[in-house]
């Protein structure tokens, strides 16, 4: 998989906004240490997480299966917008070889990635019988791989980044989280050390 921040907040939207509620706007440093440690001690601290709403990322996410959009979409408060098989199934059906790399998540189990391949197979040949996209899809394996674009705010970010980075997340959306937090602008990252899985036995 490969992740790309395509976008981000400035941390200064986020102070500006804390600073909106005690009107402290003369004792900011325009994005700057103290404005860091403002975000921190409001919106991690002393848990007024809401402020931590004005900062979102939006990403561009690629080479995950369709298992794993699935549990990105049971994070309600995020965005995203799928690659569609509605128009993009006819690169399984024109290609004259399959390579499985290229269309599957492999999960190093071999029974599991042998049905993988022989689903997609079955799908192939059901394409060239020209079955439509919209019916042919509901044979599609979860391994299928897929690409979106994820908008997400910072407060939703570190619950996903919590819950997902935890041993027990499916091991996919587990190495997607790190991925996503390392997509991070490196002055951002501060906000979510502490919402990353720690576990002194690994």
């Amino acid at each position: 998989m490969t992740v790309t921040l395509l976008h981000h907040t400035p941390l200064q939207i986020c102070s500006n906004a804390i600073r909106t509620c005690w009107q402290s706007f003369d004792k900011s440093d325009n994005g700057g240490e103290k404005d860091k440690e403002l975000i921190d001690r409001v919106g991690n601290k002393n848990k007024h997480a809401s402020t931590l709403e004005h900062l979102s990322y939006n990403f561009y996410i690629k080479g995950v299966s369709r298992a794993c959009l699935q549990e990105l979409a049971r994070h309600r408060i995020a965005s995203l917008s799928v690659k569609s098989t509605r128009y993009t199934l006819k690169e399984l059906k024109e290609c004259d070889i399959i390579d499985y790399d290229k269309f599957l998540v492999m999960t190093d189990n071999e029974m599991v990635d042998n049905a993988s391949k022989q689903a997609l197979d079955n799908l192939q040949k059901i394409l060239k019988e020209g079955i439509s996209n919209d019916i042919a899809k509901y044979c599609l394996p979860e391994s299928y791989k897929t690409e979106l674009t994820w908008s997400i705010n910072a407060r939703s970010l570190q619950n996903f980044l919590a819950l997902r980075t935890n041993k027990a997340a499916l091991w996919e959306i587990r190495n997607l989280a790190y991925e996503l937090f390392d997509a991070l602008p490196e002055e951002h990252k501060y906000l979510f050390e502490s919402s990353l899985y720690k576990n002194t036995e690994e």
